[in-house]
């Protein structure tokens, strides 16, 4: 592949994520030989996008499951956090697989418990494999673009694939109920190319009113709080202004003091109670009074609209299965705004931060 770029790696999501339905429960069994499967409690290590995707993936595996996830910033965890000996699983996620923190949690933990790890990353072999009992390769290769699309959206997948087998596995759901969750995975990710179209449009259509933006906010609920987050990581990473991504109710606790009329907000609205939706319609309405950059991504309901600031997708039923296409959402915004910007990502910023820093075991060298 000649010169990818961001963009490359979003338009092959939807065949690659095919791929990854194609090869379970095998690719999933494998990572899972030797491991224990009756377990009450997982702790996930992750920094950046990784953090984010298993939060995006923790609610699903948790109802498929009834596993208490619990999801850990590794660096803060090792040097500060006094260790959860109820924790029977470790899984440590890092795309690139040389994340020093959480190699480094991993390591610190092993050394006061014995308990068994996974590496969930796209290069089995590199540093955080050799200190895992297990891998699971999430099945993309090498992504060499350092602001990962593609990554990003394999792990939210191959963790959600390994919360539905271990369900399976100890009996917590039938042979028809795995069945019928692949077929809407599958639903679902046959709309990834349908997603990327419609956004594309979308944010064409509102490319001033996005582009003049100098503070940009996004708020969800459930499930979507890890896309919110992703949000905030890459627009911080690509689009380079002031972003943050808000829990519903954490947002209306404070963060809605700085509303004006300049910011721009973006709603995730997904299937949910209707207390939650209610709350969701509410805040919405209430902060249209004081800017009028509010703009709305609805997989709720799937009727058309032709309001300039709602970009409707493909209704999911089960709002634990949409971060896979918010995922595809926020990097087409992300992207598209970065060339309204006149921003050159291949131009890389910033070239001596892993060797000075040691966030990394080795230089990332990306296109």
């Amino acid at each position: 592949m000649k010169n990818p770029t961001m963009l490359t790696y979003i338009n092959k999501e939807q065949e690659v994520m095919s791929k990854i339905l194609d090869q379970y429960p095998q690719n999933i069994d494998s990572a899972l030989k030797g491991m224990p499967i009756n377990m009450n409690h997982w702790l996930i290590l992750a920094t950046g996008s990784s953090n984010n995707a298993a939060l995006s993936a923790k609610y699903y595996i948790e109802k498929m499951t009834g596993i208490k996830i619990e999801i850990e910033q590794p660096y803060n965890y090792s040097h500060f956090e006094e260790l959860n000996y109820s924790s029977d699983f470790v899984i440590g996620v890092s795309q690139s697989g040389q994340s020093t923190s959480t190699i480094d949690a991993i390591r610190a933990i092993e050394k006061v418990k014995n308990i068994k790890s996974m590496a969930v990353t796209s290069i089995p072999g590199t540093e955080i494999t050799q200190c895992c009992d297990t891998t699971l390769d999430i099945l993309i290769g090498r992504e060499k673009v350092g602001y990962v699309s593609l990554g990003f959206s394999a792990t939210v997948l191959n963790l959600m694939l390994l919360g539905l087998r271990v369900a399976r596995l100890t009996e917590k759901i039938s042979a028809e109920d795995e069945t019928n969750e692949l077929i809407e995975f599958r639903a679902i990710v046959c709309k990834i190319e349908q997603t990327i179209s419609e956004t594309t449009y979308f944010v064409k259509r509102n490319e001033k009113e996005l582009t003049n933006a100098n503070q940009f906010s996004t708020i969800a609920f459930g499930p979507m709080v890890g896309i919110a987050h992703e949000l905030e990581t890459k627009f911080t990473e690509t689009v380079r202004i002031p972003t943050h991504g808000y829990e519903l109710e954490a947002y209306m606790h404070g963060p809605y003091l700085s509303v004006n009329s300049n910011h721009r907000i973006l709603f995730f609205k997904t299937v949910g109670t209707d207390d939650v939706v209610t709350k969701m319609n509410e805040l919405l309405k209430y902060e249209s009074r004081y800017t009028s950059h509010v703009f709305l991504t609805d997989f709720s309901d799937d009727s058309v609209t032709e309001k300039r600031h709602e970009l409707t997708l493909y209704k999911i039923r089960d709002s634990n299965k949409a971060p896979i296409l918010g995922a595809t959402v926020v990097q087409v915004m992300a992207w598209y705004l970065t060339q309204f910007h006149g921003i050159d990502l291949s131009h890389l910023i910033f070239n001596d931060f892993s060797t000075e820093v040691h966030n990394k075991t080795q230089v990332q060298n990306y296109v």
